[in-house]
């Protein structure tokens, strides 16, 4: 076993049919992925568990990324192999430094909204924002419950 697959229990095929998913959810929006970006694609995301200390047992994350960003405004067929390559890195980023206290799907909504909001496309903006700046719909959904309970 090589040292970037000790990483992640998802074989490379299943990795593959992950990727080929992703271009019948992304093709009505133009976006696509050659076998070369899907490859490069797989390596970033093993070098990305790799730099974050993360052990991946499931599949699914380059699905739900694609699905959450592809209608973005800021994301057009040039720019969209090497978009999702950094989301990929950056989800395995704040996975680590928010010690997992949000779901997949909280995290990658989190970072949608600023990506399309605040960041506007800007990955690097993306990138620096703060782990407050990413928790903040989290803690104020839960602000929000605790007082209407507090209301009863």
């Amino acid at each position: 076993m090589n040292e970037l697959s000790m990483f992640s229990a998802v074989s490379a095929r299943a990795l593959q049919a992950e990727l080929a998913d992703c271009n019948r959810l992304t093709e009505a929006q133009g976006l696509t992925l050659t076998e070369g970006d899907m490859r490069a694609l797989s390596r970033r995301r093993e070098e990305a568990l790799r730099d974050t200390g993360r052990v991946e047992f499931t599949g699914g994350i380059f699905r739900k990324l694609a699905y959450a960003f592809c209608d973005s405004a800021y994301i057009t067929p040039a720019n969209y192999a090497d978009t999702l390559s950094e989301l990929v890195a950056l989800f395995y980023a704040f996975k680590s430094d928010i010690e997992d206290e949000m779901t997949d799907d909280e995290l990658i909504e989190a970072m949608q909204r600023i990506f399309d909001g605040r960041a506007q496309g800007d990955l690097i903006y993306l990138a620096d924002i703060t782990l407050g700046d990413l928790c903040r719909p989290q803690r104020e959904e839960i602000a929000c419950a605790d007082q209407e309970d507090d209301e009863w």
